[in-house]
């Protein structure tokens, strides 16, 4: 009873986030001030467009992972703690962008901070939980510290009402811009500020993982639009560049973390990276067009942006749902021990095959209409006479498509090793089916990316209103039954293309099946398997094999740790008893820049300590200075 309650009020909550937000995007709500809900601050509440888009696709998300969270919970038996935690953290992530301050809004990023902190530490007896918040917490107040620095010159620069700021000179906009994406590409995932979030996705229980993923990474991006994109732009070239970097960046960084991660919780988190990174390309090319001139393109940017947000917060839930399931029927996060789950849990290796195809971004994928429009936007451009848009744009054009290729890779790996093939330890054979809560819930954000991979018109009046509060925008891309890009040579019909697939798979079974009774009757006979008797598991390609030419070509960047142990069988050493394969994929930016800086960190934390003496005297002394530094920087 207490997870169904749980469940149910998560899901209710998200349900009137997508009311609400509605509401806000294509009717008005009055602004909102409670001024007795916090002492001197109060809290002030305002939907536009804007917020009421992350609104409403935040809620769809929490209905989803609700639903699910139902079933999840009861089979992992929770206590109070998280089962009285999470309606709370979905509720702080719908405040987030229906805050109307900057007070408001910084009360309602620490309160969605820490409330998924606590949900991430659910399974706190294991040690690898308790170092995965331990980072988490470390960087998402890092992060906050920034952040924190930023809103504060913003509001007393312009005041703190988000509907009401002044105008801001310019080494103010560029030091915000700064402090400001620094806090919120921590929360999103960015290169390097990325550390947290393969460590902390895998370890929290699946439903969280899909709301770390799918809804709280987003409102990264929704920071970097309302604060700098919308209060502080249009910003000068610089500033989309640096988006446009740091996003590409992201996406090949992540993308290839994930094609040789054999965690499937760490592979779909670190697939995380590379589509939040793509978003933050399409926003920085959509800012840069913009100063350009290119207002045709730059606006079929920022609608890719926004339509890639909506698929993945789709097909990363049900991703991480689908893996929720594996885990809760087998206990196992290594694909190299799976496989086999097709004809054992058929329902979920379906759902996992739509999350795939959508992060694949293959046509009639939930991720392919979104990155097309990137693509489009790139290649037109439209900007000959500016070198910076002539230099850059090809670039990014590759980094997409290596970004797309290297992605396709991942997910066949995870959907093929994972839930094909032949079980390879006895938890997988063993295998079954989730309850009908969890099938729900995967079943929902299944539906929704069918929805965007053949009909994305639908969402076409929802991005158009958002488009229409950004500096960056121009003609929009019409989303109908063929999606027409303004300005651009450029068309395409994904209900076209998947009515046409549906005809040759039809073609396809009919001329097999007319075939089959054209032949002969044969004899059957075993399956040739180079001599051996049957196939085994051991026959089988595995995750790390299927990744290892990836790790050869892409050493330098990842640096692969590998070894080969040799057991060799007493008393001849030509005889071998067994061969072990190790291989080791580190987090190079984390062993790089992490790890020394924690050390810096440590040594001056050993300097600070010296200064304990446990003196009352001289820690008033202490203060006393402090006072006096204080007044002579106020003066």
């Amino acid at each position: 009873m207490p997870a169904v309650l749980s469940g149910t009020a998560t899901a209710g909550i998200g349900a009137a986030g997508i009311g609400i937000g509605l509401t806000g995007m294509f009717g008005s709500l009055p602004p909102i001030r409670l001024d007795w809900l916090v002492p001197l601050l109060g809290v002030q509440l305002r939907v536009d467009a804007l917020g009421g888009f992350f609104m409403a696709l935040t809620g769809a998300v929490a209905v989803a992972a609700g639903l699910y969270w139902i079933g999840y919970a009861r089979h992992e038996r929770y206590g109070a703690v998280p089962l009285l935690t999470l309606p709370l953290f979905v509720a702080s992530l719908l405040t987030v962008p229906a805050a109307g301050s900057v007070t408001t809004f910084l009360l309602a990023w620490e309160l969605m901070a820490l409330t998924s902190l606590v949900l991430v530490l659910t399974d706190q007896q294991r040690s690898e939980v308790r170092s995965a918040a331990l980072i988490y917490a470390v960087m998402t107040q890092l992060g906050f510290v920034s952040l924190l620095l930023g809103m504060v010159v913003l509001a007393a620069h312009a005041g703190d009402d988000f509907g009401g700021m002044g105008t801001l000179p310019d080494r103010v906009r560029h030091t915000v811009f700064v402090l400001t994406l620094i806090g919120f590409g921590s929360k999103a995932g960015l290169l390097p500020l990325h550390a947290w979030l393969p460590r902390a996705h895998p370890e929290a229980p699946s439903p969280v993982s899909a709301l770390l993923s799918a809804a709280m990474v987003n409102l990264g991006v929704y920071g970097i639009i309302r604060v700098d994109l919308q209060l502080l732009g249009p910003g000068p070239r610089w500033w989309g560049l640096t988006l446009l970097i740091a996003g590409g960046a992201s996406a090949l960084y992540g993308v290839l973390q994930a094609s040789v991660a054999t965690d499937l919780k760490r592979l779909l988190a670190y697939s995380t990276t590379e589509n939040i990174g793509l978003i933050t390309l399409a926003l920085g090319a959509a800012a840069l067009m913009s100063g350009a001139g290119s207002r045709g393109a730059a606006a079929v940017a920022a609608a890719a942006a926004l339509l890639h947000l909506l698929a993945h917060s789709a097909f990363k839930s049900l991703g991480f749902l689908s893996a929720g399931s594996v885990l809760a029927a087998t206990g196992l996060r290594d694909l190299d021990r799976l496989g086999g789950l097709a004809r054992r849990m058929p329902g979920t290796t379906a759902l996992f095959g739509v999350a795939a195809l959508g992060a694949a971004g293959l046509p009639l994928g939930a991720g392919f209409v979104s990155e097309w429009l990137l693509i489009q936007s790139l290649m037109h451009a439209g900007a000959d006479h500016d070198v910076t848009i002539t230099l850059v744009t090809p670039l990014a054009v590759g980094a997409v498509a290596l970004t797309a290729g290297l992605g396709v890779a991942a997910m066949v790996k995870a959907f093929g090793i994972g839930f094909l093939a032949r079980p390879r330890s006895g938890a997988a054979a063993a295998a079954r089916e989730a309850p009908t809560t969890m099938l729900a819930g995967m079943t929902l954000a299944a539906l929704a990316c069918l929805v965007l991979a053949v009909a994305p018109g639908t969402v076409g009046p929802l991005l158009h209103r958002v488009l229409d509060t950004l500096p960056v925008s121009g003609p929009a891309p019409e989303l109908g039954t063929y999606l027409r890009l303004p300005g651009l040579d450029a068309s395409m019909s994904p209900a076209l293309l998947a009515a046409s697939l549906a005809a040759a798979v039809v073609v396809v079974l009919v001329g097999s099946r007319w075939r089959a009774r054209q032949r002969p009757s044969t004899a059957t006979v075993p399956l040739w398997a180079c001599g051996a008797d049957e196939l085994s598991p051991r026959m089988q390609y595995t995750a790390t094999s299927f990744a290892q030419p990836l790790q050869q070509v892409f050493d330098d960047v990842l640096h692969t740790d590998t070894a080969v142990e040799v057991t060799r069988q007493a008393p001849s050493s030509y005889y071998v008893e067994r061969i072990a394969y190790r291989a080791r994929v580190a987090d190079v930016v984390e062993d790089r820049w992490y790890a020394p800086l924690l050390t810096g960190v440590a040594a001056a934390a050993q300097l600070v300590r010296r200064a304990h003496t446990g003196s009352v005297h001289l820690y008033l002394a202490y203060g006393a200075v402090g006072v006096l530094i204080a007044m002579l920087v106020a003066r």
